[in-house]
């Protein structure tokens, strides 16, 4: 890749991430006082979180089946309140024993 391309996607990326952070700002001078648009823009970061992990975790291992159960086994241990390594162990565990039995 060239560096003029690399350089555009650096600007490109840039100026997108700037946009959103400075829209908002911009358009909502006043404190937000609608409950309705309050609780939507609460789990926005959670659903942007989902979209961007999701689709990774379905492709991270050699199988999309293994791939489906460790995902199951890291919601199952974060949902039983689980710290993060002990959810990131469990996942990775569940994905080597289902790569071992050949799903």
């Amino acid at each position: 890749m060239s560096t003029g391309k690399i350089l555009g996607s650096i600007a490109i990326m840039a100026v997108t991430t700037y946009l959103i952070r400075m829209l908002p700002m911009a358009i909502f001078r006043k404190k937000i006082e609608n409950p309705f648009v309050k609780s939507f823009l609460n789990y926005v970061p959670y659903a942007v979180l989902a979209a961007m992990t999701f689709p990774g975790i379905l492709g991270s291992t050699g199988s999309t089946a293994s791939a489906a159960i460790g995902c199951a086994v890291a919601v199952g241990l974060a949902y039983f309140g689980k710290s993060l390594l002990t959810v990131a162990l469990g996942a990775s565990a569940a994905v080597f024993i289902v790569q071992l039995i050949g799903l």
